[in-house]
């Protein structure tokens, strides 16, 4: 109905023209139901009328055709024509006003009941206007012709009027609302009123179940005719209960469809995949259903980029933990291991580096730090400017968090051995670290403010470890361990002692333990 020949991109053929394919899916219907009431007065009707009365028949079909029907298409295309320049409009891309665009939603949503009116008036207005013209004659009519004038017109008028209704509303959806709803939901239109599932189930019934069954009863009160032509009753219940099918066929498309597609989503989301949406447009209550959907998926996904982004910021299992235990303050005493790593030497390089050659180093150490923690069930707590703080044992993963805690230390080692060259085309070919280990009771949990909070570990442990971390240098060792560390190791662990230490904070000096030197796990970048 529009004149542009470009389409623009986003609409297709079918939706350009939509206005004039859902007047024709009106049409549709209606013309099979007419050419069934013709065979049935052909066939039933005019047989049993006079010559006069069958002139009479024919002029009052010639002028219903003339008047009647030409009087119902104006009024069923009137509303057509007033929402066309907006269509236009809106498939050209074009702003409308807005009361305008309310005025075509509302429109879209409405048509299928506009057209019922119109459609179910037409037909029923033909039982009084055609038992008139016979009964306005001057013969006598039979009553059991105006009976076969009524069932002609009810059957095909029930059949038609609900085929039309399910055959607008399709076409509707389909068609008009991508055009009409690019930006609103066709379900949060004031004004409009869609059919719910419930009257669509009894609209079912009357096409599907109630019409073929009327339809047969109607025939049997008419034994004379039935026995005049049984062949012509098979046909009514044959073409009644394709009518049915055909109904179920859209109401298939109207209901099971939806339903199929919120299926598989929600099997999509089950499995992981957040990136789904169910893009329906619909009015009646699979809108709101579909929206709460559609809405719920954005909002697991939303809680997924926030969570991998704060996860990245404070580390997954600390993000998992904290998720966890919820947003209150406060914590839960475990035993724990808690490792402190520093790189050696950092003040110096910094003072003879660009601040982009200093970020990049410390930018490959702590990938290589928190892979290898990571790996080994640990979880990095905190950076500390050139160094981090991580926990063992916070999780529950591993029971004897010690060992892999110093396991993890060991292999940290290598991995920053591994990436020797990747740290000089870096600037600092001679990086070197410390780390500090202990084991023993910590308060685990978030501390700070109502607003302000950190998910980390409170204790003695953790100032130990991090008192032993500072003793690597002086005793040139790259990785040193308490004695609560150590008791937690095999008998045979490849570790030695050194003498007993005096650490900030501690009235007696504490034993610290080291590999030993003919251990692979004193090779490392620490010397």
């Amino acid at each position: 109905m529009t004149t542009s020949h470009e389409l623009p991109p986003g609409f297709s053929p079918a939706q350009r023209y939509g206005l004039l394919l859902v007047a024709l899916a009106a049409v549709a219907p209606n013309l099979v139901g007419s050419a069934f009431n013709i065979a049935y007065n052909q066939i039933q009707i005019e047989p049993m009328l006079k010559p006069h009365q069958l002139d009479r028949f024919g002029a009052c079909w010639r002028l219903f055709n003339l008047v009647i029907y030409p009087i119902g298409v104006l009024v069923l295309a009137t509303p057509l024509l007033w929402v066309e320049p907006v269509h236009r409009a809106l498939v050209a891309g074009r702003p409308v006003e807005p009361r305008s665009l309310l005025y075509a939603q509302r429109f879209a949503v409405n048509l299928p009941w506009w057209v019922l009116r119109i459609v179910s008036v037409c037909w029923l207005i033909c039982i009084p206007v055609f038992g008139a013209a016979l009964l306005l004659g001057d013969e006598p009519v039979d009553r059991e012709v105006l009976w076969h004038l009524a069932t002609s017109f009810v059957i095909a008028g029930m059949i038609a009027v609900t085929q039309c209704f399910f055959a607008v509303e399709l076409a509707s959806q389909r068609l008009l609302f991508p055009v009409y709803f690019q930006h609103d939901l066709p379900c949060d239109t004031p004004g409009a009123y869609p059919l719910s599932i419930t009257g669509r189930g009894l609209m079912f019934g009357v096409s599907a179940v109630a019409s073929p069954i009327i339809a047969l009863v109607l025939l049997l009160v008419l034994p004379e005719a039935s026995r005049q032509t049984p062949e012509f009753g098979l046909s009514v219940g044959a073409v009644a209960i394709a009518f049915g099918l055909t109904t179920a066929w859209m109401l298939g498309r109207l209901v099971a469809l939806p339903v199929r597609r919120l299926k598989d989503a929600a099997v999509r989301v089950a499995e992981g995949d957040l990136d789904v949406r169910v893009d329906d447009l619909r009015a009646d209550d699979f809108g709101p259903l579909i929206d709460r959907f559609n809405r719920m998926v954005e909002g697991l996904r939303e809680r997924e980029r926030l969570q991998e982004t704060f996860g990245r910021h404070v580390g997954h299992e600390a993000a998992r933990q904290i998720l966890a235990r919820g947003a209150g303050l406060g914590g839960t005493e475990m035993i724990v291991t808690v490792m402190f790593v520093d790189v050696r030497d950092f003040t110096a390089h910094s003072s003879r580096h660009d601040p982009d050659e200093v970020v990049s180093v410390l930018n490959i150490f702590f990938r290589e730090a928190v892979e290898t923690i990571e790996s080994h069930g640990g979880m990095v707590n905190k950076f500390l400017g050139d160094g981090l703080m991580a926990l063992f044992g916070v999780s529950g993963g591993s029971e004897n968090h010690a060992l892999a805690a110093v396991r993890a230390a060991t292999a940290m080692q290598e991995r920053l051995r591994s990436a020797t060259r990747e740290l000089e085309q870096a600037g600092w070919p001679g990086l070197r670290i410390g780390i500090g280990v202990n084991t023993g009771p910590a308060i685990v949990g978030s501390i700070g403010s109502p607003r302000r909070q950190e998910f980390t570990a409170i204790g003695d442990t953790v100032n130990i470890a991090s008192r032993v971390e500072t003793l690597t240098k002086p005793l040139a060792r790259c990785l040193l361990i308490t004695e609560a560390t150590r008791l937690r190791l095999p008998a045979d662990f490849p570790i030695e002692a050194l003498p007993p230490q005096w650490v900030k904070g501690r009235e007696e000096p504490i034993a610290v333990f080291a590999p030993t030197s003919d251990s692979p796990l004193a090779a490392g970048q620490c010397d």
